[in-house]
């Protein structure tokens, strides 16, 4: 199930985006707005739930959380955009891994 985190997850949220894998939600940030989708199959249907929701394309870069391990990793399809400078599905930039892990860290840390 995906889900759409303005704030705070609730562990039945947790609970319900691990659904799709046993140890790991699939997430998309939105830098700007601070929101995070997460759950489901693939990067881009968190991606498609931000961007119904009003998010920028720019904006949203994909990542995996570990919640058992509170640990991310910032590896996508959705992050290949040559023209932002990001030519790989790992994010590149320093600065876009720390917005992305704050806000998660912000959304999903420390509920299990």
């Amino acid at each position: 199930m995906i889900h759409l985190l303005k704030e705070k997850a609730v562990p039945v949220q947790i609970q319900e985006m691990l659904q799709e894998y046993e140890n790991l939600i699939k997430i998309v940030v939105d830098i700007r707005r601070r929101y995070l989708s997460g759950g489901g199959e693939m990067h881009a249907d968190c991606e498609s739930v931000l961007l119904e929701d009003g998010s920028e394309q720019d904006d949203l870069w994909g990542a995996n959380w570990y919640p058992s391990e509170q640990r991310i990793e910032f590896e996508s399809l959705i992050n290949i955009r040559p023209r932002l400078g990001n030519r790989n599905i790992v994010i590149q930039d320093e600065n876009l891994r720390k917005q992305v892990e704050s806000v998660t860290r912000e959304l999903l840390g420390d509920v299990r």
